[in-house]
């Protein structure tokens, strides 16, 4: 059974803690929502940035770089990433889910007088543990800071 709504949710990930925000939008993209995440670079870790910094450059040597796996340094990339490892993306309905979704570094000009979306139960506010934004870390892994 697949719900088909046509209408078009614009989140603002600013102060948003990443696997918090990526499991809502999973859900919401396999109810039938097509979502667009703004400001990526934006939203938070929780945790000491040393430790999720050293633990991502291990990760980083995993693989080989032609065969795989691919290991994002973008903030959009690892939303999107992110998401995905949420969503049941061998299965079609997980396929389909995951096309719905978009991602973009800051606000692209056709979207900036839209109304915007924030999830207000995902508020970095809310920590008490230290954090830091996505931006930051990606910069620390070897993201250039350019689109």
């Amino acid at each position: 059974m697949q719900m088909t709504n046509q209408t078009i949710t614009i989140i603002n990930a600013e102060n948003l803690i990443l696997g918090r925000m990526a499991s809502i939008v999973a859900k919401r993209l396999l109810k039938g929502e097509k979502i667009i995440i703004v400001k990526t670079e934006k939203a938070v870790f929780s945790g000491k940035k040393k430790s999720k910094v050293r633990e991502a450059k291990e990760f980083l040597e995993v693989g080989h770089p032609k065969k795989g796996p691919v290991h994002y340094r973008r903030p959009d990339r690892i939303v999107r990433r992110t998401v995905r490892g949420m969503l049941p993306y061998k299965q079609s309905k997980g396929k389909q889910a995951y096309k719905r979704l978009k991602v973009f570094i800051g606000i692209p000009e056709e979207l900036k007088d839209r109304k915007m979306e924030t999830l207000a139960e995902v508020h970095a506010k809310k920590l008490t543990c230290p954090y830091f934004t996505l931006g930051e870390f990606a910069k620390e892994i070897g993201w250039t800071g350019g689109e």
